[in-house]
């Protein structure tokens, strides 16, 4: 990864930070992009008390312009963009009948469209990434859950946010193919990151309740699952990838 720059979205923390360390231990600069300027400081300082590469790029990715002037940021200051992670994401639960129309805006904003915004400024630097450098690939990874394959109540717009978001990856995978840019996505189970945090009391007792018995996986499990996918050879594209703790059922 030697040369290669990254972009990885919700960076300040969980697997965005984890991704973050992984791609600069593989040798590339990464840009990490996220709202929370204090997280993202000391873990750039993180990086490169490591040797490693990382330039704070803060933006609300939820608005199209910050999403835009990210991506530009990163090809100005770190020279090109090789990689993206979407992983910025938050998930709420709740009934349709306890849920606020809020809430459910908030997670299209930020697991679908400020994805989108990403994507779309990031795309024509990825393919001339993959036609001018050594590695002749680039990469686009997205952060689903298995909440893209399973359903289940009190998650409907969170499960919208992930079945769609797959569905829109592999559409992506075929239109890029062609271009060398590879497209994939991954799918982690349970996790022990701050998505919890941002629920209600009842919320959190009811879906701690539901992993209750399984070894959640690691924020770095899952950054390996991506920093895989990206240092393959080029003749390899990695188009899917389920991460589930051992024991979860779902």
């Amino acid at each position: 990864m030697d040369g290669a720059v990254a972009l990885v979205t919700g960076a300040s923390r969980g697997i965005g930070a984890a991704t973050a360390r992984r791609l600069a231990g593989e040798g590339a600069a990464v840009a990490l992009v996220a709202r929370r300027r204090d997280h993202l400081r000391r873990l750039a300082e993180d990086i490169t008390r490591r040797d490693g590469r990382a330039r704070v790029v803060e933006a609300d990715i939820t608005e199209p312009e910050q999403a835009y002037q990210a991506v530009q940021e990163t090809r100005e200051k770190l020279g090109r963009l090789d990689i993206l992670v979407n992983n910025a994401g938050v998930m709420l639960l709740g009934t349709a009948l306890h849920t606020t129309i809020e809430e459910w805006d908030r997670m299209v904003s930020l697991n679908v469209s400020a994805l989108l915004h990403v994507t779309h400024a990031a795309v024509p630097h990825l393919i001339d990434a993959a036609a001018t450098s050594p590695r002749q690939v680039a990469d686009i990874v997205n952060v689903s859950s298995t909440a893209g394959r399973v359903a289940r109540p009190s998650s409907s717009v969170y499960n919208l946010t992930k079945f769609g978001l797959n569905g829109f990856t592999e559409a992506l995978r075929q239109e890029l193919l062609v271009e060398r840019v590879r497209v994939s996505v991954v799918g982690p189970g349970t996790v022990q990151t701050e998505l919890l945090d941002h629920l209600g009391e009842a919320a959190r007792t009811a879906a701690l309740r539901q992993v209750g018995g399984i070894e959640p996986l690691q924020a770095a499990d899952i950054a390996d699952a991506i920093g895989y996918i990206v240092t393959r050879e080029r003749r390899v594209a990695v188009n899917e990838m389920l991460v589930r703790p051992g024991d979860q059922t779902w």
